[in-house]
């Protein structure tokens, strides 16, 4: 007998990239960030260290919401702080969607939309993106109370221009969720929408482009009506008094931030450009990563396994148009050239052996 909701009982539910225990392993699978936090960050966690522990945090974030409307150039009054922007995602689809709404998102994307929308009893509708990750014409579907947006996608790195999310804002009847996760990695972004369309919620988070995955810290920026409704929603002490203080100082350290970014697109186009040079075809990306799909004859779950046995990981998807990719976070340029290394010998003996075959 089972004592769970039916919904919950038949799901699946959302599996994280591996986090190892033990040994030391070139990380290259949950798209951190190689590079550590500002300084800032940390002095400013050790003073949060105090007698003041034994309070409450501020229920609503007001420091960090005042510091993120600073930098976006926005109102304190258009943000609303989240236990990571998970915590923002949960809120928004228990905000507005409930059993047998649709919740729709494109395919490939992130895996927890399904996952939040089948928790809600509600009905997941997963629409495939083109070949070249566009939207199809079918992407608006009527009556759907949320529709979800990773801009730039993961897994695959692409991105789809401000204009055409602003077009899809004004065609669908419930919320977009614009899930910015890597935007500071972006060429553009689509912050300035919120004005816009009351209908928007843009997501952003410090795990990426701050190096804060640790600190789980995100916001949401929308019209103050969303905002108002949203935080009826939430946990009532959602962000604790750390996280508040690392935002704050994070935010403050923008030279930093940036700094880090500009390192992490140089590496990327150095990946890019070896993968390419190798066989691979890489999809443009503008994350913390690409999506490198293997040519024919290599096997990429082969690939996975044995970089792994060899204490690198990357992300392996045994799904439907990503069983035969690779992706991979783009960790230091060290950790880069050791795992272009080994993958130039798994290619070659790949190569050799079909060769051999023939």
């Amino acid at each position: 007998m089972s004592y769970f909701r039916k919904n919950i009982e038949m799901m699946s539910g959302y599996t994280p990239g591996e986090q190892p225990q033990d040994g030391i392993y070139i990380k290259l699978n949950t798209n951190e960030n190689p590079y550590p936090p500002s300084p800032k960050v940390l002095n400013a966690i050790k003073n949060a260290v105090s007698d003041s522990l034994r309070l409450y945090p501020d229920p609503v974030a007001t420091q960090a919401r005042q510091k993120v409307a600073e930098v976006l150039g926005t109102k304190p009054e258009y943000v609303m702080a989240g236990n990571g922007s998970d915590d923002l995602l949960s809120i928004i689809i228990r905000s507005f969607a409930g059993p047998c709404d649709k919740v729709i998102f494109p395919y490939p994307s992130y895996m927890l939309y399904k996952t939040l929308a089948e928790l809600q009893d509600g009905d997941a509708c997963a629409i495939d993106f083109t070949e070249d990750y566009t939207l199809p014409e079918d992407f608006i579907v009527k009556g759907a109370r949320v529709t979800f947006i990773a801009n730039p996608n993961s897994p695959s790195g692409t991105m789809i221009p401000p204009d055409d999310i602003s077009k899809i804002a004004l065609k669908i009847d419930g919320v977009l969720v614009v899930d910015e996760a890597y935007a500071d990695f972006a060429d553009d972004n689509c912050l300035r929408l919120v004005e816009k369309h009351d209908n928007i919620l843009i997501l952003r988070t410090l795990s990426k482009s701050y190096s804060l995955a640790g600190i789980r810290l995100g916001f949401c920026i929308a019209q103050e009506h969303l905002i108002q409704g949203m935080m009826k929603v939430k946990d009532s002490y959602n962000v604790d008094r750390l996280s508040i203080a690392a935002v704050v100082a994070a935010l403050d350290d923008q030279k930093s931030m940036k700094a880090h970014v500009e390192k992490i697109k140089e590496t990327r186009l150095h990946l890019k450009r070896t993968l390419q040079e190798m066989g691979f075809f890489v999809y443009p990306s503008q994350t913390n990563f690409v999506l490198a799909r293997c040519m024919k004859g290599v096997s990429a779950h082969t690939l996975y396994q044995t970089l792994k046995s060899r204490k690198i990981l990357v992300r392996y998807f045994n799904l439907r148009r990503l069983d035969d990719c690779l992706r991979i976070t783009i960790g230091t340029r060290e950790e880069i050239d050791a795992l272009l290394k080994l993958l130039k010998e798994l290619v070659s003996d790949s190569h050799s052996k079909v060769v051999h075959t023939c």
